[in-house]
């Protein structure tokens, strides 16, 4: 039976989501070689990346660039060919599609949609760092990319500063150690981290240190500032319970007032000495912990 005739008879495809190797190709799994030599289209993130990885399979198949830039038009076009009949594969230049990478407003319409999904999970950076990281990996934060701009970047980093949670951040090369000093301002240098790079690759690295550590460290070793960067940091300590109560007392204050009147009108308000409120008063607005 043709494709044709299998799409008038209402028989629906299938999207399979497939995760690639994120350095060593040798990591894709025979579940997903076979998925891929299956599917009538491939999308990929960027054709020329893509065609190492079917080299390396010995495989051609059909392809479709599925980017930042043209998703959302594409989107309401592959789902047809997936409600007609089509077994179509969705693949990132590397690691688990969607995780930083394109594919939302596909995902979304498919699940509007009801059409079906189904994945073949793999390599994946922002997990493998966090075990290699030797930090806490029972509860973590992903997120992702910060943004680019010093600015916006500073305010999201402080925005996370009571994060108890391990983060893990995607992080360029070139902005690494601007990151790592906004970090180390607005967090403190002791904050445990570690730097894992060029992951399952030849010259794979981590390093392990604190915030102001690492900062130090790629100072002194510039050669070290390059290759795919995944960046795991130790969450906030826990928060003493009349710490909190200053922290709920003063963020109102100190969004509408400068800091020493902020102070005063909470030491009026409550037991709290003066002076520990004005030892949390500086860590609100610098973003560090009092020493």
């Amino acid at each position: 039976m043709n494709d044709h005739a299998e799409a008038a008879e209402g028989a629906v495809g299938q999207l399979t989501i497939i995760a690639t190797p994120i350095g060593n190709l040798d990591d894709l799994s025979p579940r997903a070689q076979r998925a891929i030599g299956a599917a009538a289209l491939i999308l990929v993130e960027d054709r020329r990346h893509a065609q190492r990885l079917f080299q390396h399979l010995g495989v051609q198949p059909k392809t479709l660039a599925l980017h930042e830039h043209n998703e959302r038009v594409l989107a309401p076009q592959i789902a047809l060919r997936i409600a007609a009949g089509e077994h179509i594969a969705l693949l990132s230049d590397a690691g688990m599609p969607l995780i930083s990478d394109p594919g939302f407003p596909l995902l979304a319409l498919l699940r509007e949609q009801q059409l079906p999904v189904t994945i073949i999970p793999g390599p994946n950076a922002a997990l493998s760092a966090l075990a290699l990281s030797g930090l806490p990996s029972d509860r973590f934060s992903f997120e992702g990319f910060l943004p680019a701009k010093g600015g916006a970047r500073r305010t999201r980093i402080l925005a996370l500063q009571r994060e108890p949670r391990s983060m893990i951040f995607y992080e360029a090369p070139h902005r690494i150690s601007e990151t790592l000093a906004d970090m180390v301002e607005l967090w403190g240098e002791d904050r445990g981290a570690a730097l894992c790079r060029e992951l399952t690759k030849v010259y794979e690295e981590c390093l392990r240190d604190s915030l102001g550590g690492l900062a130090a460290l790629l100072r002194a070793h510039p050669d070290k500032v390059r290759g795919e960067m995944t960046l795991v940091v130790g969450g906030a300590p826990e928060q003493t319970l009349e710490e909190a109560d200053a922290d709920r007392l003063l963020g109102p204050l100190l969004a509408e007032l400068p800091l020493a009147q902020a102070v005063r009108i909470a030491a009026n308000q409550s037991s709290m000495a003066h002076r520990f409120l004005y030892g949390r008063a500086l860590a609100l607005t610098s973003g560090r912990d009092p020493v």
